[in-house]
């Protein structure tokens, strides 16, 4: 049985590994597609690029509870399957895609089956001993890493033999998961642990609401929201940024992709552990957020395509942000409520996905349109150092009451 139970947590590892590598895979190839596909320069790559994002994020934000509940209702094992062969078939659309519109409708079938990360999550649950719990779970950060390492430079590096390689890529290793997943991986939800699907709990604007119930947080939330919206400056506008400004190709997009990778693994990984317990949270969500303004703003203001990699440091550094602000965001709260506050954070983070890169990319494309007067691919961090310094005055006035 603990044999049965290791194999079924590696196997849900090499699930999220292949979401998140499937993803990276094709960040650096996207904009050159979008290209092919409308006529278009990068300007309007990257509005059509926006509500591509936009229409996953939405799919995605909606079809997380539902997934959810149909796991709770009929078990892990056939939502995590559909999920799976749903995402092999999304890149088969995007790698045989005509016109922008079966792109479009390739992400928001990948929206859908991209939630199956609550699944996953649930699955996790379900086989690991309590003691074990927290240990397995930090296995879906380790995965994110891996795969945004190995996902940009795999697409970056296959895309010299053509656009549509890296998708095809991505569906075979999606498709192997899926049959290697029909053919091993056990249910975890027993039957008697079951419950009915209800359209009440799968409402995605619920996890929102329940933040009327922390209002002692009200500061901190809103502060988490503005950075998570920040953050598409980069996870948004990167591509066609290093593009424009730098003539960068897929490949050294992927190269600058897979180095964020391992700055943000380094930090999350290891650094955190230190930094943290020596200067506290509260230190550590200041030095954060000024870490991450300087970011943008060099980001912003780079001449050069070899600043970007040097001012990916402070930018990966600020990563101490994260944790130190969700470890006190979770001591402000009793335990029977860290379930409720995490679904809180999670729908904020969902709510910056749609709003976030409908923003940062249509705030790119007028300061490269050469209709309009001031030309400054830059615009979209400086935005986000903007909105990151608001964050900072917010947490600033929130934050009195923990310093000793």
């Amino acid at each position: 049985m603990a044999s049965q139970k290791k194999s079924a947590v590696g196997f849900i590892f090499i699930t999220l590994l292949i979401d998140f590598t499937g993803f990276g895979i094709i960040i650096p190839v996207l904009p050159k597609l979008i290209e092919e596909l409308t006529g278009g320069g990068l300007s309007v790559a990257a509005i059509y690029g926006g509500w591509l994002t936009i229409s996953y994020s939405v799919m995605q934000f909606i079809g997380a509870p539902i997934l959810g509940g149909l796991s709770d209702r009929f078990g892990r094992r056939p939502v995590l399957l559909g999920s799976l062969f749903g995402l092999g078939i999304d890149y088969i659309f995007l790698a045989f895609a005509p016109t922008i519109a079966w792109l479009f409708l390739g992400r928001i079938i990948a929206g859908i089956t991209g939630a199956s990360f609550t699944t996953a999550m649930a699955y996790i649950a379900d086989v690991s001993e309590p003691e074990k719990r927290a240990q397995n779970f930090g296995m879906v950060g380790a995965a994110f890493g891996i795969g945004f390492i190995v996902g940009p430079v795999v697409g970056g590096l296959f895309s010299q033999f053509g656009l549509r390689i890296p998708f095809l890529i991505s569906a075979g290793l999606a498709l192997i998961n899926w049959l290697y997943g029909y053919f091993i991986l056990p249910e975890s939800l027993a039957a008697e642990n079951r419950r009915a699907f209800d359209w009440k709990r799968a409402n995605p604007v619920g996890s929102l609401l329940h933040i009327k119930k922390y209002p002692a947080l009200a500061g901190l939330l809103a502060a988490l929201f503005l950075l998570y919206i920040s953050g598409h400056a980069v996870q948004s506008s990167w591509t066609y940024y290093t593009m424009e400004k730098f003539h960068w190709n897929e490949a050294w997009v992927g190269y600058s992709l897979g180095f964020v990778g391992i700055v943000v693994g380094v930090v999350q990984g290891g650094l955190i552990r230190v930094i943290i317990p020596k200067i506290g949270q509260v230190n550590a969500v200041y030095y954060g957020l000024v870490l991450y303004i300087i970011g943008f703003v060099l980001f912003a203001f780079a001449t050069q395509g070899w600043m970007m990699f040097a001012f990916m440091l402070p930018y990966g550094l600020a990563g101490i942000f994260g944790p130190a602000m969700q470890g006190i965001i979770s001591n402000s709260v009793e335990a029977n409520g860290q379930g409720e506050i995490q679904g809180v954070t999670a729908g904020l983070m969902s709510a910056a996905a749609i709003i976030g890169p409908l923003v940062m990319t249509n705030l790119f494309a007028y300061f490269t349109n050469p209709k309009h007067a001031v030309y400054f691919p830059g615009a979209p961090f400086i935005l986000a150092a903007f909105l990151t310094v608001i964050g900072l005055f917010i947490c600033s006035a929130s934050l009195k009451k923990y310093h000793s």
